[in-house]
């Protein structure tokens, strides 16, 4: 007899989690594999299965314990179930023998039919590049164990700041093993699943069976977490646990974090979030109990700003409730930080576009051979990277001291463009290196991209400054909000014709309206007339661009 340690497998990047739960007691049979205590963290619950068969000596944790990788958890008799086995091990023997001898002329003629599962292996999918080495939410498994899927089917959806993403499947096969769980944050690399694949299109990874059954071998607690391993993996896909009947369902926490607030009463739609994209954690619950101690006040009116009334819209009529996406809610979240933390002014103008307009249109026919539309956004997109360089105020931003701006030296231009989604911002990079053709095929490729929901976060990072425009669809003018960490943003509404005086008769002119938003902290008066100025000089006259 042997007793064998249990210690806490590989658990996904989580630093510590807590043991919410010991399945077994002192003496009970243990089976390989099944279920010996249930760990949680703030993304997912996860089961620690027995590496080993025998029967359970004792815990070596207690229930609420906090645990992390390589620590000791329990004890395990094995002795019993391997002599268990060697005694059984003859009878099989025996069995197996006497028909071989009663049909020794069989085996050639079923050769070919055994050699059938060689035919499969198995095959490890990762996380393709992403355009940086930035983690990701993974916030939809589209796979389960079982399934068929084919070369580029989705596997799972990735969620940045900005975009989400689909991870298509590099090979089709069947699906055997989830390696990740929603809620998870995964970069470049990271593991998915595993697939059944045939040879003829698999790079066979070793199975996880056999690194089970080599560990199984291995006596020192030092190496006993590689057994476990692969069941973990595969029982950690279980979805954050969100409490029945729980009211702050839709908010973003964990599982542990919600089983505080419940046991301390508190409403997690009304506790700010400081984790990554406002992920609400321990220390936010208990930093929100002990405001609403020292000022009952201030828990119901969280930073002072009274709020907006909750009305029951069905009794005036039939209604529909219509979840908002990620995207949509943390446009909205960024909005109300910049709106509340960035001193405003929007300044208006108007710029003369009828030369700039006659000539865009002549570029039509060569557009077509090149497959290139030219857009007026080209022409504005490289009409501020030329106001930035010649008014460099605006290609700053705030340090976070507040007491410094950081000069940026290189040109990044973001454009807003509306999708099914919500809103996203793609960057054209180097915009004052580039040419009109250039720029709009950046722009066609971003905008196309950002439709279908494959824009990279490489993609939309690194803006200097943002245009907004409503250009196609009307209006005379609006208030755009500055995208910080940014300084300035430039709205452009519908162009119209107008009559203008030049000096002896009034003359139809294409005229478009512009409105620029800036941050009164890094930029003054001066500075934004200045920007507008030479803005508008170039839309007038692009000669000017090659200057």
């Amino acid at each position: 007899m042997a007793v064998e340690i249990v210690t806490v497998p590989d658990l996904g990047g989580a630093e510590s989690v807590d043991v919410i739960e010991l399945n077994l007691t002192p003496g009970d049979a243990v089976e390989l594999e099944d279920s010996l205590i249930v760990l949680e963290s703030d993304k997912a619950s996860m089961d620690v299965p027995s590496p080993f068969a025998g029967s359970l000596v004792k815990y070596l944790v207690a229930d609420g314990a906090t645990v992390k990788v390589g620590d000791a958890i329990a004890e395990i008799e094995t002795g019993a179930a391997e002599q268990s086995a060697q005694e059984e091990a003859p009878v099989e023997e025996t069995s197996v023998e006497e028909p071989q001898q009663e049909t020794e002329p069989q085996p050639a003629e079923e050769a070919p039919a055994a050699k059938a599962p060689a035919v499969e292996s198995e095959q490890l999918i990762v996380v393709p590049d992403i355009g940086s080495d930035d983690e990701v939410d993974l916030i939809e498994i589209s796979i389960a164990i079982g399934d068929q899927v084919e070369e580029g089917d989705t596997l799972v959806v990735l969620e940045s700041d900005k975009a989400t993403m689909d991870v298509p499947s590099s090979h089709s096969g069947k699906v055997i093993k989830i390696l990740a769980a929603e809620g998870d944050k995964l970069r470049t690399g990271s593991q998915v699943a595993i697939l059944q694949v045939s040879n003829a299109e698999a790079e066979v990874i070793a199975a996880p069976a056999e690194a089970t059954a080599v560990a199984t071998e291995v006596k020192s607690p030092s190496v006993a977490p590689a057994a476990p391993v692969p069941a973990a993996a595969q029982t950690a896909i279980s979805a954050p646990a969100v409490a029945e009947g729980s009211t702050s369902a839709d908010v973003y926490a964990g599982p542990s974090v919600r089983m505080l607030a419940r046991e301390l009463g508190v409403s997690l739609e009304k506790v700010s979030g400081t984790g990554p994209r406002g992920r609400i954690q321990k220390n936010d619950v208990d930093s929100y109990v002990k405001n609403a101690l020292n000022n009952p006040a201030s828990a119901s009116t969280g930073s002072g700003i009274p709020e907006v009334p909750v009305v029951d819209f069905s009794q005036f009529g039939e209604i529909e409730s219509i979840k908002l996406t990620k995207i949509q809610k943390l446009t909205g979240s960024n909005m109300q930080r910049n709106w509340l933390n960035v001193p405003h002014v929007t300044q208006f103008d108007d710029a003369d576009i009828t030369e700039l307009e006659d000539f865009r249109k002549s570029l039509k026919a060569e557009g077509e051979k090149r497959g290139i539309r030219v857009t007026p956004v080209a022409f504005l997109i490289k009409a501020i990277a030329a106001s930035l360089h010649a008014n460099p105020e605006f290609n700053r931003s705030l340090a976070g001291d507040g007491e410094h701006v950081i000069q940026k030296h290189y040109i990044n231009v973001g454009m807003a463009v509306d999708t099914p989604r919500g809103l996203m911002v793609p960057v054209i990079k180097d915009a004052n290196e580039k040419g009109i053709w250039e720029i709009s095929e950046n722009i066609m490729s971003l905008a196309g991209l950002a439709r279908d929901g494959k824009l990279k976060p490489s993609d939309m990072q690194g803006g200097c400054f943002t245009l907004s425009s409503l250009g196609a669809i009307g209006g005379t003018g609006f208030t755009p909000i500055v995208n910080a960490p940014e300084v300035g943003i430039l709205g452009v509404s519908k162009s119209q014709m107008k009559p203008v005086w030049n000096g002896s008769e009034f003359a139809p002119r294409l005229t478009l309206p512009l409105c620029l938003s800036y941050d009164h902290r890094v930029i003054n008066g001066g500075d934004a007339g200045r920007f507008m100025t030479h803005l508008v000089k170039l839309l007038s006259d692009i000669r000017y661009l090659a200057l």
